[in-house]
Parts: structure tokens; sequence; C-alpha cells
């Protein structure tokens, strides 16, 4: 499989906001909702996380 810039720069960004997103809810104590949406860059579902105080 053939990743292009656009597409490793989306999974970058987006492992690297899982990674510290655990964090930032933990400090604020907010609820946290999941969403799936389509990463046109990717070609593929990712999960986006919500934090609503």
């Amino acid at each position: 499989m053939k990743i292009s810039r656009r597409g490793f720069l989306a999974s970058s960004g987006a492992a690297l906001t899982a990674r510290s997103l655990p964090q930032i809810a933990a400090k604020t104590g907010g609820r946290r909702i999941l969403t799936l949406v389509y990463d046109k860059a990717a070609g593929a579902m990712r999960a986006v996380e919500r934090v609503v105080r």
C-alpha cells in the first residue's frame, strides 16, 4: 500500500491526538464522545474523540 504525504500527516496527527487526549480528558473531568468519520486523506474510517464538559 502506497501512502501519500497527506495520508502520512493525517495518520501521524491522529496518533498524536490519540496519545494526548486521554490525559487532557482526565484533567478536565468531562465526558468523552467517540465518533467514526471517513478520512479522505487516509482512505479509511477514523475514530474522533470529543470531550464534553
